[in-house]
């Protein structure tokens, strides 16, 4: 099933002469299940792509569906439940609420949608012990690490059990060890609760947990890259290798 089909999504910014074409014609589908990267060299047009892909910005021609559903279609009402049910969110830098503790902002989502509170605490505990926070729950954002911050949006953007979850540099502010500690556990909620994700990120490492990574280039699909049976240090060298041939400047968007 494909929880995310885009077609001909083209983005264009400015007018006339200013005109600035950042998406030209992407077509591909993200099936159930997936966990997909998304790399480029600098202005390939990656978060521009998710930015699309999300709703949060539109785009000048083309269909993003999800399942099935053309956003596009959707007013402001329906494409803000659609947001709150069927979508999470991991960014960069966090987006916590420093007058919640850590368990509050991960409940805060089921509260916005009236989740009863029986529920809402079995969502909460499975989730917190697949991503090692259970004895953090009570403090507040200020009193925890950044890997413990980002691990706490990850849980926030799965409690209402979306769709999909869409990743910005999710890693970009932590260090290794917290990075690895991040990806282990969102490849393993991945792969044991079939929660379809995809992330945009400049690193290598960050990508060989994707099942897939898409490659962008000027704006348009270069190629793509599946891992299958690879182990992740196999694909993670077919990662560079590809980075090498595609060249420019990854690290930024």
């Amino acid at each position: 099933m494909d929880v995310v089909k885009a077609r001909k999504l083209t983005k264009v910014y400015g007018k006339k002469q200013q005109a600035q074409l950042v998406l030209k014609g992407l077509d591909f589908n993200v099936q159930e299940g997936e966990f997909v990267g998304i790399m480029g060299p600098s202005g390939s047009g990656k978060t521009t792509l998710l930015n699309v892909l999300c709703s949060i910005d539109k785009p000048t021609e083309g269909v993003v569906e999800i399942n099935g559903q053309s956003i596009h279609d959707l007013n402001a009402k329906k494409m803000a439940q659609l947001r709150r049910t069927e979508m999470g969110f991991i960014f960069q830098d966090y987006n916590l609420l420093d007058t919640l503790t850590v368990k509050e902002n991960i409940l805060l989502p089921l509260a916005v949608n009236k989740i009863k509170k029986q529920e809402a605490e079995i969502r909460c505990q499975q989730l917190v012990k697949q991503l090692g926070i259970g004895d953090i729950l009570t403090k507040y954002p200020n009193e925890i690490s950044g890997g413990q911050k980002q691990r706490t949006a990850a849980a926030r953007a799965l409690i209402m059990q979306p769709s999909i979850v869409f990743a910005d540099e999710p890693t970009g502010a932590l260090d290794s060890k917290s990075a690895t500690s991040l990806l282990e556990s969102l490849e393993l909620l991945n792969k044991n609760n079939a929660i379809t994700i995809m992330m945009v990120s400049h690193d290598p490492i960050a990508t060989s947990f994707c099942s897939r990574v898409l490659f962008l280039k000027d704006g348009a699909i270069y190629t793509e890259l599946y891992k299958g049976e690879q182990s992740r240090t196999e694909f993670f060298q077919q990662i560079m290798n590809t980075q090498a041939v595609l060249g420019g400047d990854i690290s930024e968007n």
